[in-house]
């Protein structure tokens, strides 16, 4: 048996994705996934543990220092980069903020929004708030596209059993 239908069952209606609690929010940004390896005071970091530790290429995170968003990295007497915790925080948010889809361009704005001070906290907010649209956008278009996705799934398998009675 061949299949050829391709109508599409009406996608249910994603539904809204809860905004986190204030709490919930300040909980994300205060707790790491993973706790440095360090205590501060003794977190001094080469570029090749913090690789290890973060998964980024010491390429990644020399062109981090090169665009502007990480460019107060430490230096020891022989001009070697010295990460610190707060360092590995910083690159943690990086991530999240890259997950979101956050262009290049819109993080060095943040992180030079950062360096200016608390007089920038309205654009950071606003900043951070357009890109939690954009990607509330866009889970509501992959869960359109997961309803796609099942209703085929579900299309095929309904086919197979019919082909496999007797």
């Amino acid at each position: 048996m061949t299949v050829m239908d391709t109508t599409l069952a009406p996608a249910p209606v994603p539904a809204p994705v809860p905004a986190p609690s204030a709490a919930d929010a300040t909980a994300l940004c205060h707790s790491d996934p993973a706790e440095p390896p360090r205590p501060d005071g003794q977190d001094h970091y080469t570029i090749s543990e913090v690789v290890a530790f973060t998964g980024l290429t010491a390429y990644t995170l020399r062109w981090y220092e090169r665009i502007g968003l990480m460019p107060h990295i430490d230096r020891s007497h022989t001009g070697q980069r010295r990460y610190r915790n707060r360092d590995l925080r910083w690159l943690a948010l990086v991530g999240k903020l890259r997950l979101t889809g956050m262009p290049v361009a819109d993080m060095v704005r943040y992180a030079e929004l950062v360096r200016e001070g608390e007089h920038t906290f309205a654009e950071r907010q606003e900043l951070l708030e357009q890109t939690r649209r954009d990607v509330r956008t866009r889970i509501a278009e992959l869960q359109d596209t997961l309803a796609v996705l099942d209703h085929k799934i579900d299309t095929y398998a309904g086919a197979r059993r019919a082909s496999e009675r007797p």
